[in-house]
């Protein structure tokens, strides 16, 4: 409570440190005491303070033992000067006063100025160089800067940063205040950065009852937006009320009574699904997965022919390339060519591209329009690089640049809007989360052929949902399994272990000619000393390749052998700091020139600009996302920008404030590499929970890799990941909805017979 607190008023004499990011300061005041006397006091503060302003600060002395006695205010409050220098001092830096005009000002005011000012800013045009307008615009701006003003000190006195605290009064402005008294939990929806805890924190402070419908909302919220993190589509209805209870301090009841009216409020939907059980979808992802069944039904009824004979064009292929197709292959060609929706699934080495390039051949001689995609910009650029033709990440193919909200996922979109194809081949399926899958659905026509292309062995999306497995366990879309491995598969270790791993066997791991090894290190240390020796010197010598093109892919994200550890480890040998390379202090860890980073966050609003070689601008556009990959080029503190240069050549200036969006990527988890290949990966293998550690991690760790792959750690640990079928459980029913609609197709088809052409069978 403030009135616990020691009182201290003065002026910022002189700023010792300040960090914009945190908002820490350390600062001096000349502080009078009750002799008359001046005493210098050194102050700290979670506030930006700067020289020369008048300041009340609550808090107490403390002392530091290394620099003595501080005072540590808890509370910052900006007082508006009262004498003459702090009151001119302040004008000058109003918007178009400046140091002469606010002497001018104080010169013919006096103590009245701001009153002036505020109220009458007309009389201001009586001095010499100010015209009306001129005096209508400061007073906007003086205005504007107390609102500001007082705004950003009630947001830090609720315990912000000053770096939220902008974030926020950049969303609300001056309503601000209004809108945080009246629902605080808004921010959790409204500002990157403030999670719940943070807002509930915020809510108390403000006054908000702990059982207050919007503190409820927010926190059954919470535990449904928790759960999509963790892949989940929706949760029992038993675990949201134990989660909900236990993160609020209520009484399930409270929380259960509540639960009617999210649902009349769109926020939440409750469905009883088979064997009675009820379960809980945020608003949002109900719709995605409903609609994203409706359309795949829709989409797989029509059958599509040709006059071609497919056999005969499919042997012209491979008569013209030198190449021999397997006979999945063939059936997975000769079923795009008759159906709505094709699945395609195998593992490395079986085909997957020569069949999307068949495919493609054979569409491409009937003149049909096709478009190729995939969910990461990586493996956009691979499958544009494997088939000569353009391919875009769905997200930009789609033009997605609004966040992922209910309204965005209800809205409609017109037919003569939507993708103009005739086909659509999706590479990497695996990936696709529930949100995305409906997105691209939403965008295409009716009669479109799709084909979904993915390694169904792999992990499930970083997103909600295990949207290519649902597919194929429904038995509604019938999928199609490239099972043999050509010879130069069967050439190469990382291919043939990663196939001996997904059957349940034991990689090879004693040739010493392959493209596969493992370093046994028992000890953690020891393990993160050989990933460092690797990276730096033993590989590049080995291989040829820059240590830049390493990756190093981790199951953990803690622990010595996780990628937190790694990242700083591996920056310290592979971009020590330099006085040549300027730096970014970012909480616990360092930004430099030069590191290879990794954007965190869909952020649909950024914008970015390739170039050519001579520096001229070649493409713009906007949206950078979760998991593209670059290296920062430019710290400039000076106009607080970093310029980062992705994998695609799209250059990015991130302000500071945008920074929590960027991570150190030396080391990144193996879910986060998904969509991804690299040229050599390099594994830590130690120990961990079964959660995690298990045959689908490593599968996936493995098939990540092109040209090496190098397992350092225990082969105990290896050999139960191996054994370990164990896979997190997704709650989804995609599978369940498309049998549903498959059926009910079914039996409106039969009711449908003999109505003629004009009966419409409108499954959107």
């Amino acid at each position: 409570m403030i009135e616990d607190l020691q009182i201290i008023e003065s002026r910022v004499d002189r700023v010792i440190y300040a960090s914009p990011d945190s908002g820490y300061c350390v600062f001096n005041m000349l502080v009078k005491g009750d002799g008359g006397e001046f005493a210098d006091i050194v102050c700290t503060s979670q506030v930006l303070v700067e020289v020369g302003e008048d300041v009340k600060l609550h808090g107490n002395f403390v002392m530091h033992p290394t620099y003595g006695q501080q005072f540590k205010a808890t509370i910052v409050e900006k007082v508006m000067p009262q004498d003459a220098l702090g009151m001119e001092k302040y004008l000058s830096n109003i918007k178009g006063i400046g140091e002469k005009r606010a002497k001018r000002i104080m010169d013919v005011f006096g103590e009245d100025a701001f009153g002036v000012l505020e109220n009458h800013p007309d009389l201001l045009s009586k001095i010499k160089g100010i015209s009306l307008e001129m005096a209508m615009r400061m007073r906007d701006d003086f205005n504007q800067k107390a609102g500001q003003r007082n705004t950003m000190m009630y947001l830090q006195s609720l315990g912000l940063t000053p770096a939220q605290c902008e974030k926020v009064y950049k969303k609300y402005g001056h309503e601000s205040v209004s809108v945080i008294k009246e629902n605080p939990y808004v921010l959790v929806r409204d500002i990157f950065g403030i999670g719940f805890k943070i807002a509930d924190g915020i809510a108390l402070r403000a006054g908000i009852l702990p059982n207050s419908t919007h503190r409820i909302s927010a926190g059954v919220g919470h535990v449904l937006v928790e759960a999509t993190m963790d892949g989940h589509v929706y949760l029992p209805r038993v675990n949201v009320l134990v989660q909900s209870a236990a993160l609020l301090g209520l009484d399930e009841s409270e929380i259960e009574n509540h639960l009617l009216q999210m649902q009349l409020d769109g926020e939440i939907k409750q469905e009883r699904m088979d064997g009675d059980e009820v379960v809980i979808y945020l608003g949002a992802y109900y719709h995605a997965e409903a609609y994203s069944a409706r359309k795949l039904v829709e989409l797989n009824k029509t059958s599509i022919f040709t006059e071609l004979d497919i056999s005969q064009e499919i042997e012209e292929i491979e008569n013209k390339g030198g190449i021999r197709l397997a006979d999945m292959q063939k059936v997975a060609v000769q079923k795009v060519m008759e159906r709505g929706v094709v699945v395609v699934t195998g593992g490395p080495g079986t085909g997957k591209t020569t069949t999307i390039k068949t495919i493609i051949g054979i569409l491409g001689k009937m003149k049909q329009k096709i478009i190729l995609c995939a969910p990461t910009g990586r493996a956009a650029k691979r499958m544009s690089e494997a088939t000569g033709m353009p391919a875009a990440t769905i997200h930009r193919l789609l033009g997605i640049f609004q966040a992922e909200s209910e309204k965005s996922v209800q809205g409609n979109v017109d037919e003569d809007m939507k993708l103009d194809a005739d086909c659509i081949i999706v590479d990497e399926a695996s990936m696709v989360d529930i949100l995305l899958l409906f997105r691209l659905l939403k965008n295409i026509r009716r009669g479109t052929r799709l084909v979904l292309v993915g390694d169904v062995n792999q992990l499930p999306s970083v997103g909600a949902g295990n949207m290519l497995k649902d597919i194929i366990n429904s038995g509604v879309i019938e999928p199609v399994y490239l099972d043999e491995i050509f010879r130069q598969g069967q050439q190469s270790a990382i291919v043939m272990n990663a196939h001996r791993i997904n059957s349940g066997e034991y990689p090879e791991i004693n040739d010493k000619t392959s493209d596969f090894f493992f370093i046994k290190q028992h000890n953690m240390d020891a393990v993160v000393e050989t990933i460092a020796d690797l990276a730096t010197r033993r590989l590049p010598a080995f291989m040829g390749v820059k240590p830049m093109d390493i990756q190093v892919l981790c199951p953990q994200r803690k622990t010595t052998c996780g990628v937190e550890n790694l990242n700083k480890v591996l920056q310290s040998v592979l971009n020590p700091a330099s006085s040549n390379k300027a730096e970014k202090q970012m909480g616990f860890f360092t930004l430099r020139e030069g590191d290879k980073v990794m954007q965190i966050k869909n952020n649909y609003m950024t914008t970015w600009v390739q170039y050519n070689k001579n520096g001229e601008t070649i493409d713009e556009g906007t949206g950078i996302f979760n998991g593209d990959e670059g290296a920062i080029e430019q710290i400039d503190h000076e106009n607080s920008i970093v310029r980062v240069v992705f994998y695609d050549d799209k250059v990015v200036n991130y302000e500071f404030r945008q920074l929590e969006e960027l991570v150190l990527a030396y080391a990144i988890t193996i879910h986060k590499s998904q969509g991804s290949e690299y040229d050599v990966v390099i594994l830590p293998i130690h120990s961990g929970t079964p959660l995690l550690f298990n045959r689908n991690l490593l599968y996936t760790a493995i098939t990540r890799a092109k040209k090496l792959v190098v397992i350092v750690g225990v082969e105990a640990t290896l050999h139960r990941m191996v054994d370990n079928i164990r896979e997190n459980v997704r709650y989804s029913a995609l599978a369940t909805r498309l049998v549903k609609f498959y059926e009910r197709f079914a039996y409106e088809k039969v009711e449908q017979q003999g109505l003629g052409e004009d009966t419409q069978d409108d499954l959107s």
